[in-house]
């Protein structure tokens, strides 16, 4: 049997993997994936350390607050833009109170770009086939602002075909990974033969600052959130011998929680982006989930006597204590979340990337079982709004 093998730079040459199940025509399949990561990589052990030396913190009592966090977040290492090199050309961003949002798009808005551009030529290589023959393109990032935006300078250095299809969702948040996926979803099964390049991309740069005590959603920050960039590329009926689909997009889903708009709260200022999160998040989110979860599994019809642990669990991992109340909501065994926790434990809260790292795991998990593992599962993301975005997944 023909297999992918993996490079050093952590693409996959492209070889044909027949499916092990088939897919179901006009359905919207996931054919190939790609990630990137800026080079400075950060163990959590040596995050506090730095945090405080580049921000000029002398104040022992955020240290150890920031100690404690960056404990029970679980994350264990992470990628970010922001550098030495960077700090020294714009030591104003460490400046409280600086007018900063120039110097922060200087450096962010490239380094997106950069980022997406190495995710999607990993996808590509996976995928196996021309550039020419993406016919549409859906970028995402809450990390970057202009006009035109990242989508046009993505394809441009890409040299994508100049009458593209383009779509740009901009600040969206931690969600925005799945809505990118119900989007490309609905563009591949309503343009026959069309294949969509989906990217997304964030940095935290916009959100680096020094600790504040007016300001504590700043230190969870610093404890959880990391950069990155994560690709796909969805099409209906895969090529057979030359495409290796392996993940149906079967039915999607958004819904937003009313009244619940200020729990997740986030503004541009002229220092950045500040961010505000409700001490009830986790528990919004755990009052509402299974209610969710039934209407998507709903529309499945073979689905109606399934349990919640017949299924494979791909969860935007937010953080820790949103998983936990999850798996005990859904009484989830253990293992189930393995994935998501893996994804927070490597690269920490990602944003909009961060499903596709739980993708890419669930990928190869389901890979190494004899039987194929489960068919059936569900692709889940929050963020502001309160929304929920879930995807009802087949497994090919």
């Amino acid at each position: 049997m023909s297999e992918n093998k993996k490079n050093v730079d952590g693409a996959t040459n492209h070889f044909f993997q027949p499916s092990r199940r088939l897919p179901t025509p006009g359905k919207a399949t996931i054919l190939a994936m790609g990630k990137a990561f800026p080079s400075q990589l950060v163990p959590q052990d040596c995050l506090v350390e730095g945090y405080m030396r580049d921000t000029n913190c002398q104040d022992m009592a955020i240290k150890e607050k920031l100690e404690r966090l960056c404990k029970t977040t679980t994350v264990k290492t992470r990628y970010t833009v922001m550098s030495k090199e960077i700090l020294d050309k714009y030591p104003e961003l460490a400046v409280e109170g600086t007018p900063t949002i120039n110097q922060r798009l200087e450096i962010a808005n490239p380094a997106v770009v950069e980022m997406a551009k190495q995710a999607s030529l990993a996808c590509i290589k996976e995928w196996g086939r021309s550039t020419d023959e993406i016919t549409h393109i859906v970028y995402v990032s809450s990390s970057e602002i202009r006009l035109p935006g990242g989508d046009l300078h993505l394809a441009t250095e890409l040299g994508l075909r100049s009458d593209i299809g383009r779509v740009m969702l901009y600040f969206l948040g931690c969600y925005g990974g799945v809505t990118g996926l119900r989007v490309a979803k609905d563009i591949a099964e309503n343009n026959p033969g069309s294949r969509v390049l989906l990217t997304t991309s964030e940095t935290t740069i916009l959100g680096f600052r020094p600790p504040n005590n007016a300001r504590p959603y700043d230190l969870v920050g610093a404890a959880l959130f990391g950069d990155g960039a994560g690709a796909v590329i969805v099409g209906t009926e895969p090529i057979v011998g030359t495409e290796s689909p392996f993940m149906e997009l079967n039915f999607a889903l958004q819904q937003f929680l009313p009244g619940t708009k200020n729990v997740i709260d986030g503004r541009l200022t002229e220092e950045g982006i500040n961010f505000k999160l409700g001490r009830d998040l986790p528990e919004k989110i755990q009052d509402n989930i299974e209610e969710f979860c039934k209407k998507l599994i709903a529309k499945g019809d073979q689905l109606k006597e399934t349990k919640y642990n017949d299924l494979f669990w791909a969860v935007h991992p937010g953080g820790p204590a949103i998983l936990d109340r999850l798996e005990r909501t859904l009484k989830l065994q253990s293992r189930k979340l393995d994935c998501s926790r893996r994804a927070l434990m490597d690269y920490g809260n990602v944003s909009s990337n961060t499903i596709f790292y739980v993708i890419e795991y669930m990928r190869q998990e389901l890979q190494n079982k004899k039987d194929g593992g489960e068919e059936w599962g569900l692709a889940l993301a929050f963020g502001p709004g309160i929304t929920f975005e879930g995807i009802l997944l087949r497994s090919l």
